[in-house]
């Protein structure tokens, strides 16, 4: 009886353990998606010429909030 209580636990640690390993995996796919989405936005921006003083203010600003979410996700620039 005690043995079969302590399977039952065993597998029960299993399942919730499994659980969590597939739960990280899935939040650590989910940023990484989202830093390569970033980066490429990141990069569009930095790709774009423009001689209007206006849009060149609006990159500016959609650069930094861009850059700004890829720090809250670890991300560095590399130079």
């Amino acid at each position: 009886m005690e043995n079969q209580q302590d399977q039952q636990t065993r597998r029960a640690e299993a399942a919730v353990s499994g659980a969590n390993a597939a739960a990280t995996q899935a939040t650590e796919a989910e940023r990484k998606r989202q830093r390569q989405s970033l980066e490429l936005q990141r990069e569009r921006i930095l790709s774009e010429r423009t001689s209007s003083p206006h849009r060149r203010t609006a990159l500016s600003l959609a650069l930094a909030g861009i850059e700004e979410k890829l720090a809250e996700l670890g991300w560095t620039i590399h130079l």
